[in-house]
């Protein structure tokens, strides 16, 4: 009872604090326009880790279709303040002064002491935060990498340490909701925690992370049938059928992502990358 209130008051305080919508006009060509002016650097050095896909069933939608994700390769840890600081020394056009503002919201780096300087007493290998999912877009971009989708990287959070789907485990969906009930979670250094059954490090325990196409799925569009444009990445949707109703820790997910827009930032969201591969055994 008292996971289940908490879990309807922290719904409760996403949805009603959710920002405005500001006045944004955007379109694909705008986006493709900034992104194409990318600077690549190599300072990244983080291991990617192979996940040889399979069937699942996805959170939503219908209950009888399985969604095949096809194998990809994903870091096996979220991107560091050191790397994201990285990367706009590479690429100024992404620092907190001179990014175009349709590009992120005003608390965009918030806590950096500079263009080029992080947050006071801020670890380097803590994941960075207060990224838009443009920002995050831009430095996969500029690594040869992309997002992962939000399948790939559902996919990926089925597994514990021991089986790659536990989610039929009464103990997984509680274990993730301890995780995202701790406080300051995201100041911590990445990989101080367990990997999973692949190998990947910090799925629950540190942050939110984006998504390729992180709300396509309670809008009208389909993301595994690459059917979403640009205005679903700022509107989304009502929620259509849940496949697990009981699975609190995704309803959160969920909500969150539903809950927000590509230009937003916020405290405690980042992201990792993710990447195509043709090895399939």
């Amino acid at each position: 009872m008292y996971r289940l209130l908490t879990f309807c008051l922290i719904m409760f305080f996403v949805f009603s604090c959710t920002k405005s919508a500001e006045n944004i006009e955007t379109n694909s060509e705008n986006v493709h326009a900034h992104n194409t002016e990318i600077n690549s650097f190599s300072s990244t050095d983080v291991k990617m880790v192979y996940i040889k896909g399979g069937l699942y069933k996805p959170f939503y939608g219908s209950d009888t279709i399985l969604v095949d994700v096809k194998p990809f390769l994903i870091d096996e840890r979220p991107v560091t303040n050191a790397e994201f600081l990285a990367f706009v020394k590479a690429n100024p056009q992404w620092q907190r002064s001179s990014v175009k503002k349709i590009f992120v919201d005003a608390a965009y780096l918030k806590d950096w002491k500079s263009d080029t300087e992080l947050p006071l007493n801020a670890d380097p290998e803590a994941p960075v935060c207060f990224v838009s999912w443009f920002a995050a877009k831009a430095f996969a971009k500029s690594i040869g990498k992309r997002l992962p989708t939000l399948d790939e990287w559902e996919f990926v959070a089925m597994a514990d340490t021991d089986t790659p789907n536990a989610r039929n485990k009464p103990s997984y969906s509680d274990a993730i909701l301890d995780l995202y009930l701790e406080k300051d979670r995201q100041y911590k250094k990445v990989k101080q925690s367990k990997p999973n059954y692949w190998g990947v490090y910090n799925v629950f325990d540190l942050i939110w992370e984006w998504t390729d196409d992180f709300n396509s799925a309670l809008t009208t569009g389909d993301s595994r049938a690459g059917e979403y444009d640009d205005k679903g990445l700022f509107c989304a949707g009502g929620a259509t059928s849940a496949t697990d109703v009981l699975n609190y820790a995704a309803y959160m997910r969920y909500s969150m992502r539903t809950a927000i827009k590509a230009n937003y930032t916020i405290a405690n969201l980042g992201f990792r990358c993710a990447k195509d591969t043709l090895i399939t055994n």
